[in-house]
């Protein structure tokens, strides 16, 4: 006994010396700080499915509308406001391709009341290292794809999502330091206003 005592000490203090990984967010939590955010500005980088990247500067004001600002030699735009999500394509002069936001995963972070506890949402809620992640999907039309967002805790803050499509297209949006509580004009969001700007 004496013998199997010391043979283990040495793994003990091992376990005692390792640092200690974050136990993960709770969803009740996590709801909580999404519903608080109220404005945002963030430079963020994307990584499409393709393997490219592109970065720019993201707008969000809740509930329903963000706007990526996508930095040259790009210069898309994407913009979520009025329920629709348009795309506005610098070298095109057609009108911006657009489709109901209800339809996309980015409603889940957009969402008036954001419950992450609801039925059949969350599909998977880990921790990995020193962050939480949850994937999430509209539990009435989980066809329309997940989101998979990725917090850091002590305090709570969102660092990135993954958004994959019905087609299995996965895009992957890595936030930098979230400036909160800014003040966003309307008209950020407003996609009538826009194209009668670049018209």
């Amino acid at each position: 006994m004496k013998i199997l005592r010391f043979a283990l000490a040495p793994l003990l203090a091992l376990s005692l010396a390792a640092p200690a990984f974050a136990e993960k967010i709770p969803l009740g939590e996590l709801s909580r700080y999404i519903n608080s955010l109220q404005t945002v500005e963030s430079d963020f980088t994307q990584v499409n499915a393709d393997g490219t990247i592109a970065t720019g500067k993201m707008y969000m004001r809740r509930p329903g509308r963000v706007r990526f600002e996508y930095a040259p030699p790009d210069r898309t735009l994407v913009m979520a406001g009025e329920g629709q999500v348009a795309i506005f394509d610098p070298k095109s002069n057609q009108s911006p391709e657009q489709y109901p936001l209800s339809r996309t995963p980015l409603k889940l972070i957009l969402a008036n009341n954001v419950d992450l506890s609801q039925a059949r949402m969350v599909v998977a809620h880990g921790e990995d290292g020193n962050s939480t992640f949850v994937t999430a999907q509209d539990p009435e039309h989980p066809e329309y794809g997940t989101i998979q967002m990725v917090f850091t805790a002590a305090p709570t803050e969102l660092r990135q999502w993954v958004i994959t499509d019905d087609a299995g297209g996965k895009t992957t949006v890595i936030l930098g330091d979230l400036n909160k509580g800014v003040s966003l004009n309307a008209s950020l969001f407003s996609l009538q206003s826009e194209i009668a700007k670049r018209n």
